[in-house]
């Protein structure tokens, strides 16, 4: 929720400033294309990344600080998920100047994405332009990783996460274009245009929990392939040891979860 909150404050003002940038993007635009929305869904997202009538979207002083503010946390956020993911020490701010790498990389990996997005679709054309994200999307998480924590973590390393990553990435994208016209009408008709922030944080959401199990599952792969090169293999009584334990966790659980759903709290009987 931290990187969909940050990346929200982050891309949604930087959209902005692009459309005012560039005369030929349009970030709702984009949004009401690539989501196929219509009616009140698609008039929200106008109304959110519009400037307000009568007025220029130009950057001040002030604006141009808060905006780098705000893309830098974003970037920090980040960085943080793969410190901690590969247990590395803290940098914070003294890895900003890698940090506005990614954020150009980000640039690019986003016009290459709105590209891609062109040919969209369920014919040949289409899952030619999901097949070609797959490797363009492997490649930036990859270098995001080896950026962000300041070169420490090799790049062979990251090859587990950026597959994982690229694959589930593609899998969400065709999912949530099936879903998100729904979201969308569902919440403009109940809030309004605040409903159009409402179902942008909730994909946002859905892509931050996406790259962070990625993440995770890419630092296990690395670590048991580590493990397989160097020939460690743990004896038979400490793999049924571990998979007893899980066994026995996952029946706590569901054991609690039934205690709060059932309207009649049970015992568990010895058989």
């Amino acid at each position: 929720m931290a990187l969909a909150s940050s990346a929200l404050t982050a891309l949604v003002p930087l959209s902005i400033l692009a459309g005012a940038v560039f005369a030929h993007y349009d970030a709702a635009e984009q949004i009401i294309r690539r989501y196929n929305l219509t009616g009140a869904s698609a008039t929200a997202v106008s109304s959110l990344f519009a400037p307000p009538q009568g007025t220029n979207a130009s950057v001040g002083v002030f604006g141009a600080v808060f905006l780098t503010i705000s893309v830098l946390s974003f970037a920090r956020a980040t960085q943080r998920l793969f410190e901690q993911t590969w247990e590395l020490k803290p940098l914070s701010m003294r890895n900003t100047r890698n940090g506005l790498w990614w954020i150009l990389t980000l640039a690019g990996y986003g016009f290459a994405n709105l590209l891609l997005s062109a040919f969209s679709g369920w014919d040949v054309l289409g899952l030619a332009a999901l097949v070609c994200q797959v490797p363009v999307t492997a490649a930036f998480l990859v270098w995001s990783g080896w950026i962000l924590s300041a070169r420490r973590i090799a790049w062979p390393d990251l090859l587990p996460f950026g597959v994982t990553g690229a694959a589930l990435t593609v899998a969400y994208s065709m999912a949530v274009k099936l879903y998100m016209p729904h979201l969308f009408n569902t919440s403009v008709g109940r809030y309004g245009v605040v409903g159009a922030v409402f179902a942008l944080i909730s994909a946002l959401f859905a892509a931050m929990l996406v790259l962070v199990v990625s993440a995770a599952w890419g630092r296990e792969v690395r670590d048991e392939l580590g493990r397989i090169r160097h020939g460690d293999r743990p004896s038979d009584h400490e793999v049924r040891r571990q998979w007893d334990g899980v066994v026995e966790q996952t029946k706590s659980r569901w054991r609690t979860v039934r205690e709060h759903v059932s309207p009649h709290p049970f015992k568990d009987s010895d058989h």
